[in-house]
């Protein structure tokens, strides 16, 4: 049976990083069914050198890998590119999840995992990319701080941020929301299409790690508003 493409499925790339030549052979054909090309390396090195050429939607980045290991991957393409990645391990520790939305990925899953959920999750993160531009089409000026939808870039003092596809959501949300509180569940709807989950931990890591790119001086343009959520203030201040 013929599966309908989704969100312009054909016009993307991904590339698949794992040493299990099997699997990769499963979910090439799985995806190509859902209209994705896939491009597959085997290691780390090889796998970071092909991200670094460019031309991927996004990156499907295991965990263990041989040469080097998928943190290592994840913290060498983020010095040179901002393109979506999703990372997959057995490790399923919470520090390991952790530590790799510190590295910049923008999702992470566990294996094993059914081939259903990567999609859907393979799509929510391409949707967040392509449609920011449209629901946003102005760029964002706060002090020193701009935003612009239309390129995905961030600017302070002339300087770019290296921000990753979700640290540019969260940010977009929160200054367009400047002056108000923006709850965890209403960052979940525009990143996951749904509330967050108790005792999720991905939100907050994603913040923190955005409010250290936005530090001046030890002081931050994200306010933790105890029992709400965050705030986003033009003016660097303390955290509350």
């Amino acid at each position: 049976m013929k599966h309908k493409s989704e969100d312009n499925s054909a016009s993307h790339t991904l590339l698949l990083v794992d040493d299990d030549a099997e699997l990769c052979g499963l979910m090439v054909d799985f995806f190509s069914q859902h209209g994705f090309r896939v491009e597959s390396a085997y290691d780390g090195r090889r796998g970071l050198a092909r991200a670094l050429e460019g031309g991927f939607s996004l990156v499907l980045l295991d965990v263990m890998l041989p040469g080097l290991d998928g943190f290592e991957v994840l913290h060498q393409l983020r010095r040179q590119s901002s393109v979506p990645v999703i990372m997959l391990t057995a490790r399923t520790e919470q520090a390991d999840r952790i530590s790799g939305l510190n590295a910049g990925a923008d999702d992470y899953l566990p294996k094993p995992f059914g081939p259903e959920e990567l999609l859907a999750r393979i799509r929510a993160v391409l949707r967040r990319a392509s449609q920011s531009g449209l629901q946003s089409p102005k760029a964002l000026q706060a002090g020193s701080l701009r935003l612009d939808s239309a390129t995905r870039q961030v600017w302070r003092d002339g300087t770019r941020l290296e921000l990753t596809s979700v640290e540019f959501e969260i940010l977009s949300l929160l200054m367009r929301s400047a002056g108000r509180s923006v709850s965890r569940d209403e960052i979940a709807g525009v990143l996951y299409h749904r509330e967050a989950m108790p005792f999720e931990r991905a939100i907050d890591v994603h913040v923190s790690h955005l409010r250290r790119k936005l530090e001046i001086q030890g002081r931050s343009m994200i306010r933790t508003v105890r029992g709400v959520g965050y705030l986003f203030c033009a003016e660097p201040g303390p955290e509350s």
